[in-house]
């Protein structure tokens, strides 16, 4: 019987494996960083008291970057190249999920339209990343090894899920109410193909590093498949509702703690 708690527990057990998922993590991370560093530095004036948040979510992302990174040096291991059909913020881009990479690199100030996107792009893929969390919480927030570092960034994907659902309502009252759900249904849609794909991806890597049979790999791929079924049918709703948190302010209250505080 194959369940997500064995399937971890044997990518952890594995340097391999530990080493490619880690890599994943950290390179996803690090980029999300990054686009929030720039969302920041860009932000259009009639939205600047926005930019504290968005500031503190990237450097959140960094931290957990180095977290992953951290958890590979304690085993001795560096990380790997991410493999391009893996690449989860990458494939998006090229979805056009979010806001290009090349708009975020030029010194240009972004439009009300743009943070609007963020915010969209940002209350999916927040989702997400909270239900992975809450997922490996569940199963080994007590690993001695991994435990610490997942239970610090599950708070912090509830929080940055807080985050986007209060400023997406903010912004609905202001009148982008019609803007922001179709934004959110149209992410949503791709984002749940673009995991899908890279779920496939990943989970064929994992099966020749850890030389799982034929009727292992076919039964997870079919289960990838369901899964992407019942969110094309409806499942994809939990990733755009929107509803006021009980969590308020929940990137303005104080700096991000560091890598180095979670040690």
């Amino acid at each position: 019987m194959v369940s997500a708690r064995s399937l971890f527990q044997e990518i952890l057990d594995n340097d391999d494996s530990f080493q490619l998922f880690c890599s994943l993590a950290a390179s996803g991370e690090t980029q999300g960083g990054w686009e929030n560093a720039r969302i920041a530095a860009l932000v259009p004036e009639s939205m600047r008291d926005l930019a504290p948040k968005i500031t503190r979510h990237g450097a959140d992302e960094d931290k957990h970057g180095k977290l992953f990174l951290a958890l590979l040096n304690k085993r001795g291991l560096e990380p790997v190249p991410v493999p391009p059909e893996t690449d989860y913020t990458g494939l998006l881009e090229k979805q056009g999920i979010g806001l290009a990479h090349d708009k975020l690199r030029r010194d240009e100030p972004l439009t009300e339209s743009d943070i609007l996107v963020y915010l969209s792009h940002s209350r999916v893929t927040e989702q997400r990343a909270a239900d992975q969390m809450d997922m490996l919480v569940k199963y080994f927030g007590e690993h001695p090894e991994a435990g610490k570092p997942i239970k610090m960034i599950c708070h912090d994907e509830e929080n940055h899920l807080a985050y986007c659902h209060e400023e997406l309502l903010n912004l609905a009252r202001a009148g982008h109410g019609r803007t922001i759900q179709r934004t959110l249904r149209e992410t949503a849609v791709a984002e749940c193909r673009v995991y899908r794909d890279v779920s496939l991806a990943v989970m064929a890597h994992m099966g020749r590093i850890l030389r799982w049979p034929k009727p292992k790999s076919a039964l997870l791929a079919a289960g990838i498949h369901a899964m992407y079924a019942y969110e094309r049918l409806g499942g994809w709703r939990r990733m755009v509702s929107l509803k006021m948190p009980e969590r308020r302010n929940a990137l303005g209250a104080g700096p991000a703690t560091s890598a180095a505080e979670l040690a």
